[in-house]
């Protein structure tokens, strides 16, 4: 499965929502996106929402993790927590 990550904890508004468009366009049922942001990015959860896609985000040591797939068989919460214990 392909990964897109995005580490935004330190990018100022608006380029993580930009590149964050620009990665979900990309994304396929073999592919997902984690990001690390230092806020709930609530803006890109509603337009994953509004686009039909699965996600998850957890507050986390003062640190948002995030993860997107339009592919409705991946466990999000299991791969993220993955991804925590990884960080």
């Amino acid at each position: 499965m392909k990964r897109f990550f995005l580490d935004a904890r330190e990018l100022e508004h608006p380029a993580p929502l930009e590149k964050s468009i620009d990665i979900l366009k990309q994304l396929d049922n073999n592919s997902y996106y984690y990001m690390i942001h230092r806020k709930e990015p609530i803006p890109l959860l509603a337009l994953a929402q509004e686009h039909n896609l699965n996600y998850i985000s957890k507050e986390q040591n003062k640190q948002w993790h995030i993860i997107i797939s339009p592919n409705p068989n991946i466990n999000l919460e299991e791969l993220l927590k993955e991804k925590i214990e990884n960080v």
